[in-house]
């Protein structure tokens, strides 16, 4: 990358300009009475969520309750056996092509392993959406890859390199830079920090706060990780017995009487973060 277009991301990214966009009145994904199903096993049952503009929120919940599922359905990757999914009040079920587009175009996903094509190098594979669904000129596209590759913390030479020759971080990170590509209003995370060693993963979790701070992203985060929790999170959603049991800060969240909620809180590792983040 030039000094030229380096010095042209700093004076233009707004990486660097607190946003002011969060309204926690307003609920920009709206779920209800989602039903989940494949073949005779029942994932969801009419569970209800409401996702706030401006928040990060955490879904957790055991293995296999489905927080993977979720997401997919909510970014139109599978489609409900019954309820609606709305997103900045569109309901995905009853619009049109077209409008559907254009919902999707303000969503962003980064999968769990990235899902980055081994093919192309990072700068072309964050590149791939600018060019496909935007049908931007390659040279452009490029070139905001460039920027988007410098607001996700990745060197310029990263650009060249194919995703084979990356560690788990920088992975993690090209993926969210591709996820950032079009500019999306909503980031949705599946697992972000699985696989990373401690230091990799509590540099993506501050990272996950500072885009949200400054782009005025909403960000739904599918995680196991409690120190996401304490770090990232204003909310945290828990998945239970094929509904979501509360969505709320995590103190609110601590003092719910269920079993899984208890041990996973208040358990030996829910403690021992708690502690780490309260000193």
């Amino acid at each position: 990358m030039s000094d030229a277009l380096q010095q042209s991301i700093l004076a233009n990214t707004p990486a660097i300009v607190p946003t002011t966009e969060r309204n926690a009145d307003e609920v920009v994904i709206e779920v209800r009475g989602l039903r989940n199903q494949f073949g005779t096993h029942v994932v969801h049952e009419n569970l209800d969520l409401d996702v706030y503009k401006g928040d990060i929120l955490g879904v957790v919940g055991g293995s296999g309750a489905g927080k993977s599922v979720l997401l997919r359905s909510i970014v139109g990757l599978i489609t409900p056996a019954a309820g609606k999914v709305t997103v900045f009040g569109k309901t995905l079920s009853e619009i049109s092509s077209h409008e559907r587009e254009i919902v999707d175009r303000k969503m962003g996903v980064l999968f769990q392993h990235g899902a980055l094509y081994s093919s192309l190098t990072v700068k072309e594979n964050i590149a791939f959406p600018l060019i496909e669904q935007l049908g931007m000129p390659r040279a452009e596209a490029e070139d905001l890859a460039l920027m988007k590759l410098f607001l996700v913390g990745l060197a310029p030479n990263a650009a060249d390199i194919y995703p084979s020759e990356l560690s788990g971080g920088m992975i993690k990170r090209a993926a969210l830079a591709r996820s950032l590509a079009l500019d999306p209003a909503i980031l949705f995370l599946d697992e972000p920090t699985a696989g990373l060693d401690p230091i990799s993963a509590a540099n993506f979790d501050k990272l996950i706060v500072t885009l949200r701070d400054a782009l005025g992203l909403t960000i739904f985060l599918v995680t196991h990780d409690m120190d996401t929790l304490y770090t990232s999170c204003d909310k945290i959603a828990v998945l239970s017995d094929k509904k979501i049991l509360i969505s709320a800060p995590i103190d609110e969240v601590k003092k719910v009487d269920n079993e899984w909620v208890q041990e996973y809180f208040n358990g030996p590792r829910g403690r021992a973060a708690y502690a780490s983040h309260t000193y």
